[in-house]
């Protein structure tokens, strides 16, 4: 009698801890009762009777799914290949497991078209210039169904963007051709400043009396200091006017 009672202490010992399942903090369960949807299951040791409940747990912790490259063609007709990281949590565990089958597979997959479609939508220089816009559309597409599974998408980031070898040679002449513009532009810019003050500077001398004497002495000054042996001496057109003047005379 005892070896029985003692047998059928333990079976029921036994049967007691299968029925027990542990939830941790960053999880919660998803109970079934006779196959259909019972309750959610917050974090502890939880009985869950066998054959009659079962239990499905869900990582509610952030997740992030790194996108494939994917091969897109952009608004103008350039191919390219880009990739993303999506960062995303479950809000809802009894959605993420009645509403889809492997969320994280359906995520990366939609993540998938979305970049596609969106980047036909968009120039090549829109993509380039605007990675953050791009993201963010993409972000929005994605979170309409996202919701209905009971995600949320917390970011969509372009990780990088790969163009063929001679679309690459193309930007590079671009650049180089409008670094050259805006030189020009600048030096032009200087050329128009520095003729101005020479205008200014011409006008100053033209009106006072003995002011281009006065520069021609200082530029003799200039020159007289110079070991060159080589001596260039300016004459104004007004000495050589008063000389022909003179010599009418």
């Amino acid at each position: 009698m005892n070896i029985i009672l003692t047998i059928l202490f333990w079976v029921l010992v036994a049967a007691f801890f299968t029925t027990i399942r542990q939830v941790n903090q960053y999880q919660r369960g998803v109970k079934f009762m006779f196959g259909r949807f019972h309750k959610l299951v917050d974090p502890g040791w939880r009985i869950v009777v066998p054959v009659i409940q079962s239990m499905t747990k869900v990582d509610i912790r952030t997740k992030a799914v790194d996108v494939p490259d994917q091969e897109a063609i952009t608004k103008d007709n350039v191919s390219c290949r880009i990739n993303a990281v999506i960062y995303y949590r479950v809000t809802d565990a009894s959605k993420a497991v009645l509403e889809v089958e492997n969320f994280w597979h359906a995520v990366s997959q939609l993540a998938q078209t979305t970049m596609r479609n969106v980047v036909g939508q968009l120039a090549l220089d829109e993509l380039l210039s605007q990675r953050d816009q791009a993201s963010t559309r993409i972000k929005e597409i994605i979170e309409k169904d996202a919701i209905s599974w009971g995600l949320e998408i917390l970011n969509v980031e372009l990780k990088d963007i790969q163009l063929p070898e001679d679309m690459k040679r193309t930007i590079a002449k671009q650049a180089e051709a409008e670094r050259e513009r805006r030189a020009v532009i600048i030096n032009s810019e200087g050329e128009v400043a520095a003729a101005e003050n020479l205008k200014r500077a011409a006008e100053i001398l033209a009106s006072s009396s003995g002011a281009l004497h006065l520069r021609t002495l200082n530029s003799i000054n200039d020159i007289s200091s110079d070991q060159s042996n080589t001596v260039v001496f300016a004459v104004p057109l007004e000495v050589l006017r008063a000389f022909e003047n003179w010599a009418k005379k």
